[in-house]
């Protein structure tokens, strides 16, 4: 286990990791054991790997996926350099779950939860620095 942690390994993921990623997606809430008994480690080498994986930022945070009633993709379109302003108002609505700067036609993307009511409150507000794309998700497709 030790050559793992060399220089060399510097982010870098191997096999394990990729199934260690993908067992902590599954389900985060497995003890490192029960990872380890899938995947042929032990719990401690676990832990191990996945103490390396969040100093190297591969892993960011552990979360829980609740279910939502409405998912918008909204894309946001500039027409005034008030960025800073417009970040700001964005970030005060609680529905928005991701928010990116993006390159291509749009300036932002954002993921949200909004009911119709808020999303309304959400485009006018922003409608003072810009317009906006809304799609709404009407099905979800899991990936196989």
């Amino acid at each position: 286990m030790q050559n793992y942690f060399q220089a060399e390994r510097k982010n870098q993921m191997d096999e394990l990791d990729q199934q260690i990623l993908y067992l902590l997606n599954e389900n985060s809430k497995l003890s490192n054991k029960k990872f380890g008994e899938k995947i042929h480690l032990t719990g401690q080498a676990v832990g191990k790997r996945i103490a390396y994986l969040k100093d190297q930022d591969i892993i960011e945070n552990y979360t829980i996926t609740i279910k939502q009633d409405e998912k918008q993709f909204i894309r946001i379109f500039m027409e005034t350099n008030q960025f800073a302003t417009i970040e700001r108002v964005i970030n005060e609505f609680k529905e928005i779950d991701e928010f990116y700067k993006v390159s291509g036609h749009a300036c932002y993307l954002v993921v949200a939860y909004f009911n119709q009511p808020r999303l309304k409150v959400f485009i006018e507000k922003i409608s003072k620095w810009a317009r906006c794309s809304v799609d709404s998700v009407v099905g979800s497709r899991k990936k196989i």
